[in-house]
């Protein structure tokens, strides 16, 4: 077997950030990776994260993780408070994926879904850049560490074990369910404008449940409220709609159009679920 067929089977690193595509902060990463494990296969998962929008950042790589292969490590930077008391960790979970990052929530969810083995924190310099500043973990702690587990090196040997992770209060918290209501927030924007909620699938079917026979529909705020549809192509071009999409989470969208452009929504406005006796044609939040 020659050397490229080999590396096929090994797994690759993932980067997600909100570093965009302006600056050398991804290609540095990468570069760092490239000078321990220059056989790495390293792929952008994504970076265009809003600047230090932690909840976002986790949704996304919650939806992301396992579409990867076994084993594969997931470098994440969404930090706004590196250089702080914040722990740098990193996670090895029961499916074989590996995730790194700030323990800030970032990791959370989609570490739980992969099933928890261990977590320590990265503290042994060997692992690490020589010199680690205040401002670019990134660079210096996280990219180096994805290399060094590539290469072999056991989770145990980056540092102590940590008991616990962070959890991202704005994921898995924020949706109260009253007596005909689910509230809310938004906690996503992707480029097309959708609006991606905190409800999840779970949470709407429970609610469905209770309240059989009744119609549904949606509210940002104060605004009128938006029926529910089981695809865009089911509203009217230019139309408002609320549904489930492929982040399996409620979302309000406009057909051919910007829902976040429609509506001036920015995440953490509130959203609204509410069962009715008899949806209201007309009121589609135009």
């Amino acid at each position: 077997m020659n050397a490229a067929a080999g590396n096929r089977s090994l797994p690759p690193i993932a980067l997600l950030s909100d570093f965009g595509y302006r600056d050398h902060y991804v290609g540095v990463m990468k570069g760092v990776i490239a000078g321990i494990a220059p056989a790495a296969n390293v792929i952008d998962l994504a970076h265009g994260i809003p600047a230090q929008a932690i909840a976002a950042g986790a949704l996304v790589l919650e939806q992301s993780w396992r579409y990867f292969p076994p084993r594969t490590i997931f470098v994440a930077v969404v930090d706004p408070g590196v250089g702080t008391a914040r722990l740098p960790i990193a996670i090895e979970c029961k499916t074989g994926a590996r995730f790194i990052g700030p323990d800030n929530g970032l990791l959370w969810s989609a570490a739980q879904q992969a099933g928890v083995r261990r977590i320590v924190e990265l503290r042994s310099p060997r692992y690490r850049l020589p010199a680690v500043s205040a401002t670019f973990h990134g660079r210096d702690i996280f990219a180096p560490t994805a290399a060094y587990l590539w290469c072999g090196v056991r989770l145990a040997a980056l540092g102590p074990a940590v008991p616990a992770m962070t959890e991202p209060a704005e994921i898995v918290a924020a949706v109260r369910e009253g007596r005909n209501e689910i509230i809310g927030s938004i906690v996503y924007i992707d480029g097309f404008g959708n609006l991606i909620t905190n409800i999840d699938r779970a949470s709407y079917e429970r609610f469905t449940r209770r309240f059989r026979g009744l119609g549904l529909s949606v509210r940002i705020g104060r605004r009128a409220p938006i029926e529910m549809r089981n695809a865009y192509g089911e509203a009217d071009v230019g139309g408002s709609l609320a549904t489930f999409g492929s982040f399996d989470r409620l979302e309000i969208a406009v057909r051919d159009g910007s829902a976040a452009q429609r509506f001036s929504a920015a995440p953490g406005a509130l959203v609204t679920l509410r069962a009715v006796r008899r949806f209201q044609a007309g009121l589609t939040g135009n």
